[in-house]
């Protein structure tokens, strides 16, 4: 329809002229002595419309041909720039397919153009890392540094990658540039909460799932085995003294202090500080809330000396426990092992035989012959003391 329109209007337009040429009686006279040219308006008009076509088609080819340079370069450009961001998209799909040598080739092809430089050499970084290339990586790493735009990129790649290759120190490096830089976002305090806890750097551990539970970025069940792995750590550090150790607990928030794990490094700790009482008292916490058996055998070796107060306090405590827990075997040979040390013979040979009678752990069938053939020792009964050696040497044989 619009090539009639089009038609029809050109035919219109001839129409008229051919018309108005045909009423048009006017001509145009050169006089150049001793010449004399004669020419109808209507051809001088066709002429000068000649005339000016071929002057401006001669323009346009001059023009054009000094532009042509100029195109063919740009084609040439626009040709690389096509082929390079066609080799960054087969990198990344070959990528993320698991055919990382392919993905290297496609991401160093891509690398050519100036725009996808710093992309490509990322994307050939990782894929080179997969290949357990760590030369090659670091300087695709190296390459993609030029592009400032991409620093953030750069440094959370290298720390990722390092800590998957188990460098947690290095990772560590590029984690504080990266913070330097103002980055704060969830995937950086992952990356960096990964970095520290291979480096074991405990305290930055502590303070990294602090702040990504406040962001609601841990599952809670995580969350919980690095806090009880960092305390782990440094409660069980054997350089403590007494007074080291006591600035490490104040650290502890007092809602985790009574975790099982938490208490029961916190209490072996003190003990071993040769601190029996604050041990106590952290058991004796802990177990109000949860009950453990583990934190029953801590609360046994901090048994205070033999005839203090403390001592029946703790045997008070073991016995009310004991009634709300009747079948509880590591109570029983808890409560029988502080009976014993308080030279409560009867009790203790209660409790003792009562744990042997029930349980089924080898340890505690162990531990409990040997406390009964410390008691019948102190009692002067040799026979029942070798009897129960012999049966703790069978159980450890078992």
């Amino acid at each position: 329809m619009r090539i009639f329109l089009y038609l029809l209007i050109l035919l219109a337009v001839a129409v008229g002229l051919a018309v108005g040429a045909r009423f048009n009686p006017g001509n145009v006279v050169f006089f150049y002595p001793p010449y004399r040219i004669d020419l109808s308006l209507n051809f001088f008009l066709l002429l000068l419309a000649v005339l000016f076509s071929v002057v401006y088609l001669t323009l346009g080819a001059l023009r054009n041909a000094r532009a042509m340079p100029e195109r063919v370069a740009a084609y040439r450009r626009g040709k690389r720039e096509r082929e390079a961001n066609l080799s960054l998209r087969e990198a990344v799909k070959s990528l993320f397919e698991g055919r990382f040598g392919h993905a290297e080739k496609a991401a160093a092809r891509a690398n050519e153009s100036d725009d996808n430089a710093g992309l490509s050499a990322l994307i050939a970084a990782r894929a080179a890392h997969r290949l357990g290339q760590p030369a090659r990586r670091d300087d695709w790493l190296s390459k993609a540094g030029g592009d400032v735009s991409l620093k953030t990129a750069r440094l959370m790649t290298t720390i990722e990658l390092l800590v998957d290759e188990q460098q947690p120190e290095t990772a560590l490096q590029a984690v504080d540039e990266l913070n330097a830089s103002g980055t704060r976002h969830i995937h950086a305090l992952r990356l960096a909460l990964k970095a520290n806890q291979r480096a074991q750097n405990w305290p930055e551990v502590l303070r990294l799932v602090r702040l990504l539970d406040k962001r609601n970025a841990l599952h809670p069940v995580v969350s919980r085995r690095l806090r009880e792995l960092a305390y782990d750590a440094l409660l069980s550090d054997r350089s403590h003294d007494g007074e080291s150790l006591h600035r490490v607990w104040a650290t502890i928030p007092s809602d985790e202090r009574a975790q099982p794990l938490v208490a029961l490094r916190a209490a072996n700790a003190f003990n071993a500080c040769g601190q029996h009482e604050e041990a106590r008292d952290i058991v004796e916490r802990a177990l109000a809330l949860e009950w453990d058996e583990r934190l029953v055998r801590a609360y046994g070796e901090s048994a205070a000396g033999a005839g203090s107060p403390a001592l029946l306090a703790q045997i008070e405590r073991c016995e009310e426990w004991v009634r709300q827990r009747p079948a509880d075997t590591t109570l029983a040979l808890t409560l029988g092992t502080l009976c014993l040390k308080q030279k409560l013979w009867g009790k203790a040979q209660r409790h003792l035989e009562q744990a042997l009678s029930n349980a089924t752990e080898p340890d505690i069938v162990r531990a409990a012959h040997l406390r009964l053939a410390q008691l019948h020792e102190a009692l002067n009964q040799p026979d029942e003391a070798a009897l129960h050696y012999r049966q703790c040497a069978l159980a450890t044989m078992l």
